[in-house]
């Protein structure tokens, strides 16, 4: 058994628990010592991240050998075509590689969105739309790279489940102990 901590990150909040400049941090929110983030979100993104005390779990969930699928719900500039998507779906060729195939749909957008803080900067004259993505990968700023390389830039992303974990009934900046077991 290891204890893991679901956390629902902010907007604006860095996934490290120190730093020099004084931004929000994990400091501000986890005050359970010697848990530390199973892989990271980007200052800009919000959404679910898994924090646990054990080593081993934290390899499981951050190797990419495991391929633990990773949701995210992507707010887009635009409307992307069945043709774009089907190019996410396939994979996309960025800089460092080719990402993996992937799961990708239009959604409407949740009636249990928080709103963010700041807004989004919108253009009165551009529809926005809603993606779930699910990747079993973790490059780097991934989904923003992807969106934008069919055409399509990210406003907004949120990640709402790794593996088996969700952030569902987790508002914006709560965070909830569980229990799982180390069976691997």
């Amino acid at each position: 058994m290891a204890d893991i901590i679901l956390f629902n990150k902010p907007y604006g909040v860095l996934c490290q628990f120190t730093d020099p400049e004084g931004r929000p941090n994990l400091a501000d929110y986890i005050h359970q010592p010697n848990f530390y983030a199973a892989g990271r979100l980007d200052t800009d993104s919000e959404g679910l991240l898994v924090l646990t005390d054990q080593g081993k779990l934290q390899n499981h969930i951050t190797s990419p050998k495991n391929k633990m699928a990773k949701i995210y719900l992507v707010q887009l500039e635009g409307m992307p075509s069945e043709p774009d998507l089907d190019k996410l779906r396939s994979g996309i060729e960025l800089k460092d590689g080719a990402t993996r195939p992937c799961q990708c749909q239009l959604v409407p957008e949740p009636n249990w969105l928080w709103p963010r803080t700041p807004p989004i900067r919108e253009r009165k004259n551009l529809p926005t739309s809603w993606l779930s993505l699910t990747l079993t990968e973790g490059k780097n700023r991934q989904v923003r790279r992807m969106t934008a390389a069919v055409g399509y830039p990210t406003l907004r992303l949120i990640r709402t489940q790794i593996g088996e974990w969700s952030i569902s009934g987790l508002a914006n900046g709560e965070q909830a102990r569980v229990s799982v077991d180390l069976d691997f």
